[in-house]
């Protein structure tokens, strides 16, 4: 028998036309929501949480310097993108904002240029710790060249003219895009993260305390943030790729309630607007964290049960 709040995920996504993965944990209680939660999933740019943390380690350490300059070049920037990606010409600022303009926007340049800072196996060790030891790292650059070389395209040719002849087959055909064949997590592990963030668990307090900053400063606010009311903080991470579309992040009550969430989508459409998936993030969280608000306080004798949504 389907569950109350099975069925009503299920029709959130129904509506909207795709498949949904959703884990939510009451980060205190422990108490869980999961919707194919262990299925693993194309993360996108929920990758930059672990790279937050793993800044904010070696900030809090002493082990680099938050207002250290750096300067991103074109060896940074695939000229697509959002904030400093899509520049013309070189960007210097400090290494904090570097995380600030990777977690607020999800700049992929920015990123690139911390990855460059902290090094791909310092941060593939923090990410491996964190519990998401396949989550992809390392600089968009080297993570997309496997795309192009698979799809016949030049990266330094016109990309968007190029995948214009590309078909809709091929593109969803990529290993990049099959998160049983490429890098990926599920929704319980980025949970887990989150939960470890938010318990001063997944680094020393200060890190900890910068990562949950950083996150609450994301300037999108129409997927998960749209489902809860002002009184409601809310800080998160989105990502999306060709059909893909994801968003995790933390939800706070004022009464004292914290639950981490993370709600994966596989669209119908590659790209471009897609306002109900959009609307069925934010439903979906809702639907899970009020679940969630609904179980008994009292903290469980034996692990927390699981209400598994299939």
């Amino acid at each position: 028998m389907t569950s109350p709040p099975a069925a009503a995920l299920e029709s959130v996504f129904a509506e909207a036309g795709v498949t949904g993965f959703v884990h939510a944990r009451d980060i205190d209680l422990g108490h869980e929501v999961a919707l194919r939660a262990d299925e693993p999933v194309v993360v996108a740019s929920l990758r930059k949480i672990p790279v937050a943390v793993a800044y904010a380690r070696r900030a809090a350490a002493g082990q680099l310097d938050r207002a250290a300059r750096h300067t991103i070049t074109a060896d940074n920037r695939e000229g697509d993108g959002i904030g400093t990606d899509s520049c013309l010409h070189d960007v210097t600022m400090s290494t904090r904002d570097l995380a600030f303009f990777m977690l607020s926007m999800s700049d992929n340049a920015a990123t690139d240029k911390l990855m460059e800072i902290l090094g791909t196996a310092y941060v593939r060790a923090v990410a491996a710790e964190l519990g998401c030891p396949r989550i992809p790292v390392g600089r968009y650059r080297d993570l997309w060249d496997p795309v192009w070389e698979e799809l016949g395209v030049d990266p330094y040719g016109d990309i968007d003219a190029q995948l214009a002849r590309v078909g809709e087959e091929r593109i969803r055909g990529l290993a990049m895009l099959d998160p049983r064949r490429s890098a990926s997590s599920t929704p319980r592990e980025i949970t887990s993260l989150l939960a470890a963030i938010w318990r001063d668990e997944a680094a020393p307090a200060e890190a900890c305390a910068e990562v949950r900053d950083l996150m609450g400063r994301q300037l999108s606010t129409h997927r998960l943030i749209a489902g809860f009311g002002n009184e409601v903080k809310v800080a998160a991470k989105n990502g999306s790729l060709w059909g893909v579309l994801n968003e995790a992040g933390v939800v706070e009550y004022p009464d004292g309630g914290r639950y981490a969430v993370a709600v994966f989508l596989r669209t119908s459409r590659l790209g471009g607007r897609d306002p109900a998936a959009d609307a069925a993030v934010a439903r979906a969280a809702r639907t899970a964290v009020d679940a969630l608000r609904r179980t008994p306080p009292t903290p469980p004798l034996h692990p927390a049960p699981v209400t598994e949504m299939t």
